[in-house]
């Protein structure tokens, strides 16, 4: 590939690469070598979306998280200049707008309304009812035929049923809202597809928030119904709000879950590690390092410079649309030595799976717990687990914005 000018604004347009770009064969689990060139060689660089545009692509660790913790850069997706990372991102944001796409005071307003129900200690008290669903889930599996699909025996419905309990959304519905998600987390969705999957969830959340309204109960959804009582938020923001941690409280675990699973069976010398040991820290540390290593948000955390900004060399300028590559990000070797290494032990707290700032993943403590007791159990329960098909038909979610696989095929 031809080196990248730094500057970005004197590049041929023939050598402005695409974004986001393509694993290399038989490296599922890396980001793609072109961002380590670029990390290398031009850390701030100009990519070219499917629309045209060509914003600021940024690699280094140190970066990206400056960057995301700059108040002069804006996650306000109504921008002209916002990069979406497809035609049906940018339809879905345009009819449901969340706090994930606003800049302060609104998005502060809107997110304080649910921070108490994943700050840690509400989450910490949940740990047994994840650790119950996940026991009956392995039960289930272990009674039931092999090989079987990970994903749909147990990587999707952990997280689907935690986050239903939580929300007060009835599990029964799950098919339902697992084949609108799956829509508008996608690429290659049309916007007219976003269009209609975005309408029926929220005609959907809607529903819903009616029930509450008339009949709360102690769910979240009836804590948002409740604030739609008070004035606080209109019955569409509550909707949205719904939506959004439906969609963010299963898709992305679930991915975790079994990407996580399927590195560890690749590298059985740390799977070892992890089943030969019950210490706490252990499990938490296989969290973070595989959060670090996977790194399934992967294209990137996307802004809008609202001044000029000078960073690395290179000045953003007003009105310039910012992608934030934590994938790559995360294998920065300034910031993790031996980072293509998976190591169980490295406890890499300070990485940016979960993003930086005041955007970062409101739900990372639940996130972490389920992980730690997935992590903790199921490779304990099933200790002779293993790939029941070639490595190589793994379909991987490729088209994705959340980066995992399609099925995993397992037995014992």
């Amino acid at each position: 590939m031809s080196t990248i000018s730094a500057s970005g604004t004197d590049v041929p347009p023939a050598e402005v690469p695409d974004y986001p770009m393509t694993r290399a064969a038989g490296c599922p689990f890396d980001p793609p070598p072109t961002l380590h060139t670029l990390q290398e060689q031009a850390p701030i660089s100009r990519v070219r979306l499917w629309d045209g545009s060509t914003p600021w692509l940024v690699t280094r660790y140190e970066d990206v998280r400056t960057l995301l913790a700059d108040p002069r850069i804006s996650s306000e997706s109504t921008h002209p200049h916002y990069p979406h990372q497809s035609p049906a991102t940018k339809e879905r944001r345009r009819q449901s707008r969340t706090f994930i796409t606003m800049d302060d005071p609104e998005h502060a307003r809107l997110r304080r309304m649910v921070t108490a129900t994943f700050a840690i200690k509400q989450v910490e008290a949940l740990r047994p009812t994840v650790q119950k669903i996940v026991d009956d889930l392995i039960d289930a599996m272990l009674a039931g035929p092999k090989p079987v699909d990970l994903v749909q025996a147990f990587a999707l419905p952990v997280p689907s049923l935690v986050i239903c309990a939580l929300l007060g959304v009835p599990y029964a519905d799950h098919d339902f809202f697992q084949a609108n998600s799956r829509l508008l987390v996608k690429r290659t969705t049309t916007p007219e597809q976003a269009r209609a999957a975005t309408q029926q969830l929220t005609d959907y959340l809607d529903r819903l928030i009616g029930d509450k309204l008339a009949h709360p109960t102690d769910d979240l959804l009836s804590a948002l119904a409740g604030r739609v009582r008070g004035g606080e938020l209109s019955r569409h923001e509550a909707a949205n709000m719904g939506i959004l941690l439906l969609i963010a409280g299963h898709e992305t675990t679930a991915n975790m879950i079994a990407l996580g699973t399927l590195a560890l069976l690749q590298h059985p010398d740390q799977l070892a590690r992890l089943r030969a040991s019950d210490d706490p820290k252990l499990i938490a540390s296989t969290v973070e390092e595989l959060l670090r290593y996977l790194t399934i948000v992967h294209s990137g955390r996307r802004r809008v410079a609202l001044a000029d900004i000078e960073i690395g060399g290179v000045t953003i300028h007003a009105g310039e649309g910012v992608v934030l590559a934590n994938d790559i990000g995360n294998r920065d070797p300034a910031a993790f030595p031996d980072p293509d290494r998976l190591d169980v032990a490295r406890n890499p707290r300070h990485h940016v799976a979960f993003g930086f700032g005041v955007h970062q993943c409101l739900g990372q403590p639940l996130a972490r717990v389920e992980l730690q007791v997935v992590y903790g159990t199921l490779y304990r329960r099933v200790p002779a687990l293993r790939l029941a098909v070639d490595p190589d038909r793994i379909p991987f979610k490729h088209d994705g914005n959340v980066y995992g696989v399609y099925a995993l095929p397992v037995t014992w």
